[in-house]
């Protein structure tokens, strides 16, 4: 009876002081990390009228045309495609469109990009994107950043129920007006 207790006292001490033996198994941060912006941004604010959660992919030495393809439907981030969540009924870019949530893609050019809502949701990449699901495309206005822009990011300048939604990128910068 002491030979088996003290086995199983030596086979409990020995799993529980391995680490391993009962660790979750959790993968390395992602390359290119969730992150989310909203209008208004000060987490003080809960009445939210926008949010966008993306995937924040980085340069890394390649070039804004390989990552984002000009005259391409693009995912407007890395992973999933990015979703855009609308907490009252607006005008995005001079288009009426319902509260709700939507994938946002983009199709990048050179002096314009269009900017699409569409109805899919819970979407990987733009590999089953299908132009059917489509809410509303409106033109983004783009600019140039002095500083170059790492990691893709998304950010709201604005007042009251009016915002702008800025997509940073390299040296580029495209524009949208959100009107609550």
């Amino acid at each position: 009876m002491k030979k088996a207790f003290l086995t199983i006292a030596v086979i409990a001490i020995t799993m529980l002081s391995s680490s391993e033996a009962f660790a979750q198994k959790f993968p390395k941060l992602d390359v290119s990390p969730l992150d989310a912006s909203s209008y208004p941004s000060h987490w003080k604010v809960s009445d939210k009228l926008v949010k966008v959660v993306y995937g924040r992919p980085q340069l890394k030495g390649r070039s804004l045309d390989k990552l984002a393809p000009q005259n391409e439907v693009w995912r407007t981030g890395a992973n999933e495609a990015a979703e855009i969540i609308f907490y009252k009924d607006v005008v995005f870019g001079g288009e009426k469109v319902k509260a709700g949530t939507y994938s946002l893609f983009t199709i990048p050019g050179k002096n314009k990009w269009t900017i699409i809502l569409n109805s899919a949701k819970n979407v990987w990449g733009h590999y089953t994107y299908k132009v059917d699901q489509d809410v509303v495309r409106v033109k983004g206005e783009v600019s140039n950043s002095d500083k170059p822009i790492e990691a893709f990011s998304i950010v709201f300048e604005g007042e009251g129920n009016n915002a702008i939604m800025y997509f940073g990128w390299a040296n580029t910068i495209v524009s949208v007006d959100i009107k609550g």
